[in-house]
């Protein structure tokens, strides 16, 4: 993808809405705040800041690596000693931003495992050019979070971004995997490092409520459900509470179970690590150049 200057300026822009956005979440986020008013603040921020969603927020707590998103009524609160990744999506005409950060919920306990995820992705930035191996980024990615006593989780990578699509075919390691993939200029990509003081590896639990186009097919029932997804959020991934707003609860989740057993909606997964375990998680968005422009 040619990477002009006017979007660069939408990433720019996306990028600002992006870090205000994380910080906004970050003085929301005490013990007794709940998980779905969180989301909504942050989402609604983002719009009024003239963006649109990536993808819902995502908030993952200690075990729950990444993909909770709050679901209607949800009753969950932050308590303290809580370790939050917080995970937000800001998009101008398609152009992603994705980016992520770990709070402590009114504790200090997590201090070294959130340091283990910071460095770690700050390192990996450095190396950040055009011809550098994707495998090189995951080798300093894990050897940092093993320097400070952790694991990287290596069944979780980055990814390449382009226009209305978060997850753009090829992956960024967070461990040393040996592969000869390349950056080149005019990539866009996210560097998320996940460290763990668990098994660093995560398995698939429940639907997170996030669902997401994976083919456009002809319907005979809930076709103004499918017509309403594809023109509000194309290739995004949305949260099953948004649709169910506007056409209600049981026929939304009948219209989307319907959809992914016929291959049209991918049903995101929530990611666990092993039960009392911790996760800690930063990323950033990169646009690949001689000098990378650091978005988020």
């Amino acid at each position: 993808m040619v990477i002009t200057k006017d979007i660069i300026s939408k990433y720019k822009k996306a990028g600002r809405i992006s870090k205000e956005c994380k910080e906004f979440g970050r003085k929301l986020a005490i013990p007794g705040a709940n998980y779905l008013e969180i989301s909504e603040k942050i989402e609604d921020k983002i719009r009024n800041m003239g963006a649109d969603l990536a993808f819902p927020v995502n908030m993952s707590v200690n075990s729950v690596a990444a993909h909770y998103c709050a679901i209607e009524n949800d009753s969950k609160v932050l308590v303290e000693g809580d370790l939050l990744k917080l995970d937000i999506g800001v998009q101008i005409d398609g152009y992603i931003v994705d980016s992520a950060i770990s709070i402590p919920i009114k504790t200090k306990k997590h201090d070294k495992l959130i340091l283990a995820a910071r460095e770690a992705l700050d390192n990996a930035v450095k190396l950040v050019k055009p011809g550098i191996y994707t495998s090189d980024v995951g080798a300093v990615i894990e050897s940092t979070i093993q320097k400070h006593g952790f694991k990287s989780i290596r069944n979780l990578s980055g990814h390449g971004i382009e226009q209305y699509n978060v997850h753009a075919g090829y992956n960024i390691p967070n461990y040393k995997s040996g592969g000869k993939f390349k950056l080149e200029k005019g990539m866009v990509i996210a560097i998320e490092p996940f460290a763990t003081d668990g098994r660093g590896l995560v398995t698939e639990s429940k639907s997170s409520g996030i669902y997401e186009l994976a083919e456009k097919k002809q319907v005979r029932m809930y076709r103004d459900v499918l017509n309403h997804i594809i023109s509000t959020y194309q290739t995004l991934p949305f949260s099953e509470r948004e649709v169910s707003k506007k056409f209600g609860r049981t026929k939304t989740k009948l219209a989307l179970g319907s959809f992914v057993r016929s291959g049209i909606l991918h049903d995101h997964k929530i990611l666990n690590e092993k039960p009392g375990s911790y996760v800690a998680q930063f990323e950033y968005t990169i646009i690949v150049d001689d000098k990378p422009i650091v978005l988020g």
